[in-house]
């Protein structure tokens, strides 16, 4: 006769396995699935470097996605104008990529909409989250502005993702609350633009929960805004500069975030790759990887 426990350790695989069946493999361990971040490249860290050049580079850095940025960040987004669609395309296809992203600081972003659905992206990032020390700039008139375009996102699966360039940590607070139930409308959170108080930040990430759909890796180090030795440059970097990633991370996880992380840094002056060479600018990205990945083990 089976004992008591064994019985009811059968009768809970085999639920379990009915269960799986009914879920998806996938969703049956969702819940035991580790924590773990969701690298997406920003094609801007390659400066103007040909698409052909910067693709076989995605595969190196732990990820499958691109983030295309355009002039004057960098220039792959007229690349593709210039190339056509359908060559842009098979381009992906041969390095096994997948575009998740496009950035757009300057102009309308609603046509890039369509570009961003045409080649199975998620997110659109622009800017700015209103900074409240500025006249007239409110949230709901950034909102208000934008709702025609949030809406075609949301009807497309597309997310608008605001960065945080000038707003202060309680403009983000505002900004979270006021598109917490709003589809169509994200955050794309760089630390870099606010004081680096790792416990502050952590406490901002947490916040923020779900409405962010992009992190930034990328800290204020030395600042961006004027020429520097390339070595004070790269302070901006997981892991060069003096910020503690590991509060951050534990808060990414503890909201079980599940957007995108982007490694970033901007080069003075823009336009040009962060390191001389397209397997130096690689070498940089996996070596601030590789701090992220040591301060998720701790998180």
């Amino acid at each position: 006769m089976m004992r008591r426990r064994e019985f009811c350790k059968t009768i809970g695989v085999a639920t379990g396995a009915v269960l799986g069946a009914r879920l998806g493999v996938g969703a049956a361990h969702a819940a035991d699935a580790p924590f773990k971040l969701n690298y997406l490249v920003a094609s801007a860290l390659y400066g103007k470097l040909p698409l052909a050049e910067v693709l076989p580079e995605v595969s190196k850095l732990g990820s499958t996605h691109i983030d295309i940025w355009r002039l004057n960040h960098a220039n792959q987004r007229e690349q593709i104008d210039a190339m056509g669609l359908d060559a842009y395309a098979s381009l992906l296809d041969q390095h096994d990529v997948k575009m998740a992203c496009t950035t757009i600081w300057g102009g309308d972003f609603v046509p890039e909409l369509d570009f961003v659905k045409r080649f199975g992206g998620d997110t659109l990032v622009t800017g700015f989250v209103p900074d409240s020390s500025k006249k007239g700039d409110t949230i709901q008139t950034l909102l208000d502005k934008h709702r025609a375009g949030i809406e075609k996102a949301a009807s497309l699966g597309v997310t608008v993702a605001f960065e945080n360039h000038g707003a202060s940590i309680d403009d983000m607070r505002r900004f979270a609350d006021a598109i917490r139930d709003m589809k169509g409308a994200g955050i794309a959170f760089a630390p870099y633009h606010l004081p680096q108080d790792p416990a502050a930040l952590a406490s901002l990430i947490e916040h923020m929960g779900p409405t962010m759909k992009l992190f930034y890796g990328w800290q204020h180090g030395m600042g961006c805004m004027t020429k520097l030795p390339k070595e004070q440059e790269l302070l901006q970097l997981p892991g060069r500069g003096d910020l503690d990633f590991t509060p951050l991370l534990t808060a990414l996880k503890k909201t079980h975030f599940t957007g995108w992380t982007e490694i970033f840094m901007h080069p003075t002056p823009r336009g040009i790759p962060i390191m001389p060479t397209a397997a130096e600018v690689t070498a940089e990205i996996n070596r601030a990887r590789n701090y992220l990945e040591q301060c998720l083990a701790k998180a």
